[in-house]
């Protein structure tokens, strides 16, 4: 069996950390790396429902996109959420990895799987970097589509019935951009880059109001759902790299916002 050193190296070769934010915490946040896995599980986000699920079916391994401890811990007790999943896992002897905005921006991750979904072409790093790899991603559809009609298509991809949208139903899009989760700073960047609609996982209040000012559409599927498809296309990738490791997406994580 491969060990947690081995999975977590070749999930470095795939996101490696140098693409991670500055803010964030990426990497091996959990656990002894020359443990062995037998049981390895995705998540988006280390929840009580999904390190239960780990510790009920025995997981060795859990990577997850969102970092669980994301802010140094100064003490580690069950009087806080944070402390009480920590001491669950730690006491299951179930290892964390995350790796959060580095999957993100990686060439094959999260932005990039989102813009090709969208059927963009020339698709590239929204906020460059020197080495050519950065953050976001954009780029140009074959032929323009109204901005409903690049909902249906962004709804179709990710298999949700409900989005928000900002903007004109009949507003067309040429050129698109897309920013996972939270990150409705990419508007300004979008604009520069000529962009007639963002694609993000959720917006400020604010951000949609000067969104829709300047004249750039906005689809918002939600955090979750603009994230969650990736972690399932990662255990996919994983259980083909490490096929004598049980590999499986939570099926108990949930989208915490509900439509009523």
């Amino acid at each position: 069996m491969p060990t947690i050193a081995e999975i977590a190296a070749s999930l470095e070769n795939l996101a490696p950390a140098r693409l991670a934010e500055e803010w964030d915490n990426v990497g091996l946040l959990v656990g002894d790396k020359k443990r062995a896995v037998n049981k390895l599980m995705t998540c988006l986000t280390v929840t009580p429902s999904s390190a239960a699920e780990a510790v009920a079916a025995g997981a060795d391994l859990i990577v997850a996109h969102h970092p669980l401890p994301f802010r140094a811990v100064k003490r580690l007790t069950a009087e806080s959420t944070v402390g009480r999943l920590l001491l669950e896992l730690i006491s299951a002897r179930v290892a964390v990895y995350s790796a959060h905005t580095a999957f993100d921006s990686a060439g094959d991750g999260v932005n990039q799987r989102l813009a090709a979904g969208l059927g963009l072409r020339g698709i590239t790093p929204l906020a460059p970097r020197a080495d050519g790899e950065g953050a976001g991603r954009w780029g140009w559809l074959e032929e323009p589509l109204p901005l409903e009609k690049l909902a249906d298509r962004l709804k179709q991809f990710l298999g949700v019935e409900r989005l928000q949208m900002v903007g004109r139903p009949d507003h067309q899009v040429r050129a698109a951009a897309v920013g996972c989760g939270a990150a409705d700073e990419f508007l300004d960047l979008a604009r520069q880059n000529g962009c007639d609609a963002l694609v993000l996982g959720e917006a400020r209040f604010h951000v949609c109001l000067e969104a829709e000012a300047v004249g750039v559409g906005l689809l918002l599927p939600g955090h979750f759902a603009s994230e969650r498809f990736a972690v399932e296309c990662l255990a996919a990738m994983l259980a083909e790299r490490f096929p004598d490791v049980k590999v499986w997406v939570s099926r108990e994580e949930r989208d915490p916002l509900r439509w009523c």
